[in-house]
């Protein structure tokens, strides 16, 4: 599968919980993909995580859509016993790297620079850095 530049993908996965126990994460195109998270809040970042392992061995196939995934009957099962599905963003890790030139206020080109400084990075990766976050966190 040849990679799409400028192509955002997300995979359905599918989220339950027995009483007394760790959210588990699957993902019905992905068989052998698990995650699983203590609280409700790192559900995302946990798969997220997953998939981005599995990806450092092998390509991921294109994902189904929503309605392909709701449609299968062992999906509609879960769903019947009180799962619940979320989209989970994969951005692939490419260690190609563009230029890309932006515009913003100087004063928050500076406390970005001084955060940056702080953290020991580069301005290009403290901003790669936060634009990931804000996108895995707005999955």
């Amino acid at each position: 599968m040849s990679k799409r530049i400028g192509h955002m993908r997300y995979y359905v996965a599918l989220v339950h919980k027995d009483p007394g126990s760790a959210y588990g994460v699957s993902f019905p195109d992905l068989p052998s993909v698990f995650s699983a998270a203590d609280s409700d809040e790192d559900i995302v970042s946990n798969a997220i995580e997953a998939l981005r392992l599995w990806a450092e061995d092998g390509e991921l196939p294109a994902p189904a859509s929503h309605q392909e995934i709701v449609e299968r009957p062992e999906v509609r099962a879960e769903l019947a016993t009180g799962a619940f599905l979320i989209r989970v963003p994969f951005i692939e890790d490419d260690t190609r790297t563009v230029r890309a030139n932006i515009t913003m206020e100087a004063g928050t080109l500076a406390a970005i620079d001084h955060a940056a400084k702080q953290r020991g990075l580069t301005r290009s990766a403290f901003l790669a850095s936060c634009a990931r976050k804000e996108i895995e966190r707005s999955a």
